[in-house]
């Protein structure tokens, strides 16, 4: 079922295709309203909202042309923004505006105002219409709606291209990821202390039957058929592993000679997804960042303000239970990455890429600074390791004096807030220096 939305998902065609049948489906409706039951209804209709047949072939055609053009500049627009998008932020982030329900459904609506008025045009002929028609009222009112909905599309675009528009929807997508791991942690009772996994019983490998990313692993439905089957299943891939035909996915432990299928407990796809896949969520944003920080976009303030906001996503995925875990009872075994490996994975390019400019280097102390005050004290050791790997690379002895003492400021910062012992900058240039 979860593959199924997902394919869904990236069938870009299918909204618009639902409002052309709509409006084919209207179109000959009405056809056989003003054919058959509108000398009935006359009495009922102002007339006002009747129109003869020749009337009715004039606005249509000029209906039909204008949203034509209408649907043309919409689709222009949609692609200009695909562009920018790709070359701007990052090309992970073109699902965020692709996938948009609103971008398809605006343009389904212009193609099924344009449908609606030209196959109604089909049926204007003298010899099928004894009397007005009111084919033609509906089309107008179509028309205006279309109006409406190009001036909110307008509109919708404008705020929706601004990069903090963007970097909104990328945090909403790594939270809901975290808040459902949450879940699933406290639902499936999961342990992570002193995991002991000493399967008894036959030992089974499933292989994958395809090759691309994993989507997603269904884990509460695994427990539910390990707890049926007897089974202990270990996980062998973790969301949005790029997988190759044959490679293992699952090692099931059983007691019995059954059959057990675990195929339908994972999905693949092209191309990776945000709702598992916590380390592609963060990419997204740390990609936005780095091309801030490029020379030719050179908007580091952006990038800053990513640093610092993803130093609270971090926060909460520090919060969480990390490393091999048990789900279930024991009954199925999941490796997520350590909380070590999540940050380095986020600031590993940051601080290359940074290290030149100083207000980058701010920010990120400053975000290990948000994310100590959020994670447990198991954690604060990592971080505070984590915040000399990215001032290894930086030239201290070429830091301006005021640069100096933020850069001290904030360290000093971290290590009150890690209970680690702080040291002087000064210092260690001075020792750069005798090397």
């Amino acid at each position: 079922m979860k593959a199924l939305s997902f394919w869904l998902k990236e069938k870009l065609w299918l909204t618009p295709a639902i409002y052309i049948v709509i409006a084919i489906l209207l179109s000959i409706s009405f056809f056989y309203v003003d054919l058959l039951y509108i000398e009935k209804m006359k009495p009922y209709i102002p007339a006002i909202l009747l129109t003869n047949v020749d009337l009715a072939k004039t606005i249509m055609g000029s209906l039909s042309g204008a949203l034509l053009t209408m649907t043309t500049f919409t689709f222009s627009t949609i692609l200009v923004v695909l562009t920018m998008y790709s070359s701007q932020f990052s090309p992970r982030t073109l699902k965020n505006f692709v996938q948009d329900k609103i971008t398809w459904r605006v343009l389904g609506i212009f193609l099924g105002g344009f449908i609606y008025n030209t196959l109604s045009l089909l049926f204007m002929r003298d010899d099928l219409y004894q009397t007005d028609v009111i084919s033609t009222f509906v089309g107008i009112v179509i028309a205006f709606f279309c109006l409406s909905t190009f001036a909110y599309f307008i509109h919708y675009i404008a705020t929706n291209v601004q990069v903090g528009q963007l970097i909104t929807e990328l945090i909403m997508d790594a939270e809901e990821a975290i808040a459902k791991l949450k879940n699933l942690q406290e639902e499936e009772e999961v342990s992570t202390e002193k995991v002991e996994w000493n399967p008894i019983g036959l030992k089974e490998t499933h292989y994958a039957d395809g090759e691309g990313y994993v989507q997603y692993l269904s884990f509460k439905k695994l427990v539910d058929y390990a707890n049926e089957q007897h089974l202990k299943v270990n996980i062998l891939v973790n969301p949005g592993d790029y997988i190759y035909e044959g490679k293992p996915i699952f090692h099931v432990y059983k007691t019995e000679r059954t059959e057990v299928s675990v195929s339908k407990f994972y999905s693949l796809g092209t191309s990776r997804t945000s709702e598992q896949d916590l380390d592609f969520a963060i990419q997204k944003m740390v990609e936005v960042a780095l091309r801030a920080i490029s020379p030719g976009i050179n908007d580091p303030n952006t990038a800053n303000d990513i640093i610092i906001r993803l130093g609270r996503l971090l926060g909460q995925l520090g919060a969480l239970k990390t490393g091999a875990m048990t789900l279930g009872k024991g009954r199925v075994l999941f490796q997520f990455p350590s909380f070590k490996k999540v940050l380095y994975k986020t600031f590993y390019q940051l601080s290359h890429y940074g290290k030149e400019d100083i207000s980058v280097l701010i920010s990120i102390l400053e975000s290990l600074n948000v994310t100590a005050a959020l994670v447990p004290a198991r954690h604060h050791i990592e971080l505070w390791e984590l915040h000399s790997y990215v001032l290894e690379a930086v030239d201290i002895p070429k830091l301006k004096s005021f640069d100096h003492e933020e850069l001290q400021e904030k360290i000093d910062k971290l290590a009150k807030a890690t209970n680690q012992h702080s040291y002087n900058l000064l210092f260690v240039e001075n020792e750069q220096k005798e090397i």
